[in-house]
């Protein structure tokens, strides 16, 4: 069974930075998609990052130049590196693991849209203050 925990979550002052981690089991992160998602209150699920089998990336626009999506095959784990916080990014971060997916609008390879995975962790909070 893919089980995704997600870790690292925490409250941070705005223009600070925190280093999310998402631990795969059974499903290898060098295969297919994975991404991360957001979800603040009262706002619909937003796509931040996601990353190919091949390592190549892609970001919402509201976190581009800002957060950066890797993962360490080896150990399984996905990483969300978020830096220059902002209070709007306040939120539950998810990570999620899907199959090989092209998005037929954009042409980008593992786009960071929900429709796309199927396995998702519970979510870590991250709360950004003023």
């Amino acid at each position: 069974q893919v089980q995704l925990v997600e870790s690292g979550g925490g409250s941070v002052q705005a223009g600070g930075s925190l280093r999310l981690s998402c631990a795969a089991s059974q499903y290898t992160v060098g295969s297919d998609c994975m991404a991360w998602f957001r979800q603040a209150p009262g706002k619909e699920r937003e796509g931040v990052a996601a990353i190919t089998r091949s390592g190549a990336t892609s970001y919402g626009d509201s976190v581009t130049g800002r957060f950066n999506i890797s993962k360490d095959n080896a150990d399984k784990t996905l990483y969300l590196q978020m830096n220059s916080l902002q209070t709007d990014d306040t939120a539950t971060y998810f990570c999620a693991a899907g199959p090989f997916s092209r998005d037929r609008a954009t042409g980008i390879l593992c786009p960071p849209i929900a429709r796309y995975y199927n396995y998702w962790g519970q979510g870590t909070q991250v709360t950004v203050s003023s």
